[in-house]
């Protein structure tokens, strides 16, 4: 009799064991950087790429409706959204695309750590977009200005050395008296057009 409890015991411990369900893997979301990771903004006009990400379930379908958020560091290299915040939130469209309209960087030189956290129905996924505000073309600027200004003061130089030449070549000839047959040669300088080099 004793058996037969050990053993009744025994069965019902493992009916309860096998009623058990399993745990289940919660589903997973992913986050896809589309544009904007790499990117450089122009901090003299104060324009910037706009960070595009997709969300994607565990099998990389689109999930539409994710609610993504967007922020940007509160201090250094950094910008403002449209909405004039470092924090701008959107849902994902039906491609499962979301855009971080407006961006604006601000004058700070510097990498800008954009961290992106999406989320839908209990399921999270982070990303970082990396971008760079500079200044972009003061520098190819100046030195484009500054070989101008070489090559105009070279031009101007050829034309003034020509033009006293010129001059010095009038005044020799005209002062010769021995030359009875060919009246004196003159040369003056005229208003020459000097343009940039092409």
């Amino acid at each position: 009799m004793r058996g037969l409890s050990v053993v009744l015991a025994l069965l019902l411990l493992a009916n309860a064991q096998a009623q058990v369900a399993p745990p289940q893997v919660a589903p997973m979301l992913n986050l896809v950087v589309i544009e904007g990771d790499g990117a450089i903004n122009n901090i003299r006009q104060r324009t910037a790429r706009e960070p595009i990400v997709e969300v994607q379930d565990q099998n990389h379908k689109p999930v539409a409706g994710a609610v993504v958020t967007f922020t940007l560091p509160g201090r250094g290299a950094s910008g403002v959204f449209a909405n004039g915040s470092q924090t701008l939130t959107v849902t994902a469209d039906q491609q499962g695309r979301a855009i971080a309209r407006g961006l604006r960087p601000n004058t700070v030189k510097g990498q800008v750590q954009i961290h992106v956290n999406a989320s839908f129905q209990g399921q999270v996924a982070v990303a970082t977009i990396t971008q760079t505000n500079a200044i972009i073309g003061a520098v190819a600027g100046t030195a484009a200005a500054g070989a101008i200004s070489g090559k105009l003061i070279a031009v101007l130089a050829v034309v003034g050395a020509a033009a006293a030449g010129g001059t010095v070549y009038a005044t020799t000839r005209g002062g010769n008296s021995s030359s009875t047959t060919a009246p004196p040669t003159t040369i003056s300088p005229g208003g020459g057009t000097v343009a940039p080099p092409r």
